[in-house]
Parts: C-alpha cells; sequence; structure tokens
C-alpha cells in the first residue's frame, strides 16, 4: 500500500508541475480528475476482492482452530481408552493443524491491514477527487469572470471613444461653418454696396451732362 502512496504523490507533483506550464489549468485538472476517477474505480475492485480474500482467511484460520480443539479432545479420548498411538496420531494432527492455523492467522492479519489501509487510500482519493473537483469550479467561474473583464474593457476601456474630444470636435466645425456664412453675408453685403455707388455715381454723371447740355443751348457755357 505504501508503492501506491508514492505513486499517488508523483501523481500530484506531476499535475502541479503541468500546471505552472499550462495556459490552460481546468484542461490540466479535468484530466487529473479522470486519472483520480479511474483510481478509485479500481481500488474499489481491489477493495472487494481484499475483503473477500480477508474473509475467506478468517474461516480458514479458525478452522484450522477448530481442528487443533477437536484433535487435543480426541487425544484425550484415546489415551482414556488406552489407545496410545491412536492419542499419538491425534496429537501429531493437531500440531499441523497448529501451524495451519497459525500461518492463516498471520496472513489474515495482513489481510485485515491491507485492507484497512486500502480503505483509508480510498477515502483520501474519494476526498482529493472532491477537493480538486470543487477547485475545478471556482477556476471556470474566475476565468468566466476575468473573460467578463476583458470583454468589459475592451468596449468600454481606456480604447474607447473620447467624448470630450468628439463634442470639441463638432464645437470646431460648427464655428467654422459660423465663419464661412459670416464672410459670405460680408461679400454679398459688399456687392451691393459697390454696385449702389457705381449706379449713384453714374446718375450724378447724367445729371451734370444734361445740365452741361441745357446751359449751352442757353448759351450760358464758355470754355475755360
Amino acid at each position: 500500500m505504501s508503492v501506491m502512496r508514492r505513486v499517488r504523490d508523483l501523481t500530484a507533483a506531476n499535475m502541479n508541475e503541468r500546471l505552472s506550464q499550462s495556459e490552460d489549468p481546468v484542461s490540466v485538472i479535468d484530466q487529473f480528475l479522470w486519472s483520480t476517477h479511474q483510481e478509485i474505480v479500481q481500488s474499489e475492485g481491489l477493495q472487494r476482492q481484499y475483503a473477500v480474500h480477508t474473509e475467506h482467511l478468517y474461516r480458514q484460520w479458525k478452522d484450522a482452530q477448530q481442528w487443533v480443539a477437536k484433535r487435543e479432545q480426541q487425544a484425550v479420548t484415546a489415551l482414556k481408552a488406552g489407545e496410545e498411538e491412536l492419542a499419538r496420531l491425534a496429537l501429531q494432527e493437531k500440531v499441523m493443524h497448529e501451524t495451519q492455523a497459525d500461518n492463516y492467522g498471520k496472513l489474515y492479519e495482513q489481510s485485515k491491514q491491507d485492507l484497512a489501509e486500502l480503505e483509508r487510500l480510498l477515502l483520501e482519493l474519494r476526498s482529493e477527487y472532491r477537493t480538486v473537483y470543487d477547485r475545478r469550479q471556482f477556476y471556470v467561474a474566475k476565468m468566466e469572470s476575468l473573460r467578463l473583464q476583458q470583454r468589459l474593457n475592451s468596449k468600454f476601456g481606456s480604447g474607447g471613444p473620447d467624448t470630450a474630444r468628439m463634442f470639441r470636435t463638432i464645437d470646431d466645425r460648427l464655428t467654422d461653418i459660423e465663419l464661412e456664412a459670416r464672410s459670405l453675408r460680408e461679400l454679398r453685403r459688399a456687392g451691393h454696396e459697390t454696385a449702389y455707388a457705381d449706379s449713384f455715381a453714374e446718375h450724378s454723371i447724367e445729371q451734370e451732362l444734361d445740365a452741361m447740355k441745357r446751359r449751352l443751348q442757353q448759351g450760358g457755357v464758355t470754355d475755360a
């Protein structure tokens, strides 16, 4: 059983090493859980075999003890009856059954200890499986939280739209449009004023020319 314990220690150490090197701890944990589940199933089968074998050794041990008591009683009976040779044979078989009883007793005690250690190991395996499974569920929840946080950061983080800058750009554009409109109004006003001035000058010239014509007709204009 100590060999099984060392194997389990090596398996756990290997998982810890793979976890430190893997970017996907859940897949590593799933493999460990699958391996542990297989060990539990195999250990349960071994436990059943050990239980049957231990019970068989116990019956053989008790059976040998009963034969020891029976042959001893037969030796006493034969000796009382004056059958010394039969008594001797009975005692010889008693010694043989005592040896068997001693051997079966040792096997039974060893098997019983192995069975107890196997049951303890099974309890550890089940507890370990439950602990690792719960840890797996925590990792899954944590990874989902990190994934959602990444989505949140990508949508509303520093890379998102700059609202203040957007409104400054709109204000600048509206100011440009306003300046263009004001310039056009000033140009149109200047054009109207120039046309009016030209029209007024032309009208004045025509008036003066008409006046000069009238003076010439009246003979009132002289050369300078």
